[in-house]
């Protein structure tokens, strides 16, 4: 029996050995996991004997596991390293078609612009909607980069301004000479629709005090401004400058008779005005110069800005006539477009604008469109979500990387190139994302180290070549007795 122990204490500590040195090779093997064997005693027993004890008769490795613990994160730089923080495995579709996991992310963009990694095997992800960042599917899916083609140009089609009028300035026609429409302008490169540069200047004149036209304010007098375009300005200040020629000559020849009155009415372009005690009343300067303005804006007396009734649309004109996005419609109702004269329409957001007591200031100007541009980098969330970044300074969220997990990880079957396979012990995988639930986070530019503990196992190989030694001079004792018993005669 001492052979047969001896001898099973020798396989097991080769095994054992060999697990130990497997571990000590890939110390420095990204996402890791170090195993361990497991042993337990064979036992020999008769039935009938009333031997309850048994005879030991050496001993087996009943099984290898490997430790799932968290390895050290190692901060590399490369945006397309990623380790798993926390709970998880990446899932990768191998070359040959089967689902494998694996916690080594030194991923790769392949010429396709396929993210796989070292082995080619495909990293799994939910497609996401550029616009709202929202998953399209909850299916993973092979990811892939856009990375052959340039991102195509956008439009602009909203203008957001966030600025302050001076409230101790006075109208603009009331001064000699009159106040230049470039002392409080601003402008904002726009892009039309094969992101060719368009320049959106805006102009602020100041039209004085009025009556507000605001259905929420109804016959409020407020602080009244105009806001003027390229498209419009000429006319506009022409008109402004028109109406305040009028509303003085009215006033220096009105004449106390109701035909005076109408003839001032007239020359001031419409504009209701009141006749007493001999005297003209004119509206307040400016009113007339709305009909060319791109937008009237009120301000109450504290400086704040009045709800617009309807959104404010300025028209821009590219220097590309190709680039417009004019369209008819006839009379059956069929929309047709006509040849394009390359001018399009872009709403302006300035809720925020104010009137206050300080200098005119621009405190935020911005657009929403821009020019075509060629892929520079992939950066990934600690989230999983993919997002491109492009030459023109846009970036694109294309989709989100997977995570999934097992109820039994020591169920799963390691294969090589640090992948793992589901088997029934593991049980089937539980999808999920990053960061939702047990899922750990991700972290870019980093990869997880092998939970390898190298001083302890080379603690534990010492340890092994003891018990081997040991089992050997147990065969060689039992040896030496056996030949001794063969000697007596």
């Amino acid at each position: 029996m001492g052979f047969q122990s001896g001898l099973s204490g020798l396989n097991s500590a080769t095994k054992n050995l060999d697990i130990i040195g497997n571990n000590i090779a890939n110390a420095q093997t990204v996402g890791m996991k170090a195993s361990r064997a497991e042993f337990s005693a064979l036992i020999s027993s008769a039935l009938g004997t009333g031997d309850s004890a048994g005879n030991g008769i050496g001993v087996a490795i009943s099984a290898v596991t490997q430790e799932f613990s968290q390895g050290n994160i190692n901060i590399t730089g490369n945006n397309l390293d990623v380790a798993v923080n926390g709970s998880g495995f990446f899932q990768v579709t191998l070359k040959d078609g089967t689902s494998a996991y694996t916690r080594d992310g030194q991923f790769k963009l392949d010429n396709a612009g396929n993210i796989v990694t070292n082995s080619g095997a495909s990293l799994l992800g939910y497609p996401l909607n550029a616009e709202s960042g929202a998953k399209t599917s909850v299916t993973p899916i092979p990811l892939k980069v856009p990375s052959s083609e340039p991102l195509a140009a956008k439009a602009t089609s909203k203008i957001t301004a966030a600025f302050n009028l001076p409230g101790q300035s006075v109208a603009a026609a009331s001064t000699s000479p009159p106040t230049p429409m470039e002392k409080y302008a601003t402008a904002v490169n726009a892009y039309d629709s094969q992101g060719v540069v368009v320049p959106a200047k805006l102009y602020f004149v100041n039209l004085g005090p009025g009556v507000t036209t605001s259905t929420t304010s109804p016959g409020v007098t407020v602080n009244r401004w105009a806001v003027y375009t390229a498209e419009n300005k000429d006319l506009g200040y022409t008109d402004l400058l028109a109406d305040s020629a009028a509303n003085v000559d009215a006033v220096t020849t009105a004449k106390a008779t109701d035909a005076a009155n109408a003839a001032a009415n007239a020359k001031n372009g419409g504009t209701a005005a009141t006749f007493a005690n001999g005297q003209l009343k004119l509206p307040p300067f400016g009113t007339n110069a709305s009909t060319n303005a791109t937008a009237i804006l009120e301000f109450d007396s504290t400086g704040k800005l009045l709800p617009q009734t309807t959104p404010i649309q300025i028209t821009l004109r590219s220097l590309n006539p190709t680039a417009g996005d004019t369209t008819s419609t006839d009379a059956a109702g069929v929309v047709t477009t006509k040849i394009p004269d390359g001018t399009f329409k872009v709403t302006l957001d300035i809720g925020l604008a104010t009137q206050y007591g300080t200098a005119y200031s621009v405190s935020n100007l911005e657009q929403n469109g821009y020019t075509a541009g060629d892929l520079t980098g992939v950066n990934i969330s600690e989230s999983g979500q993919v997002t491109t970044v492009y030459s023109n300074g846009q970036a694109q969220v294309t989709s989100q990387i997977a995570l999934c997990d097992f109820r039994n990880v020591q169920g799963l079957t390691p294969v090589g190139s640090g992948n793992w396979i589901e088997t029934a012990k593991s049980g089937q995988p539980i999808l999920g994302a990053p960061g939702e639930g047990k899922f750990g986070k991700l972290r870019s530019g980093a990869l997880e180290e092998s939970n390898v503990d190298l001083t302890a196992e080379l603690v534990n190989m010492m340890t092994a070549q003891r018990s081997y030694q040991a089992n050997v001079q147990t065969i060689k004792t039992q040896d030496q007795a056996l030949q001794s018993l063969v000697n007596l005669r």
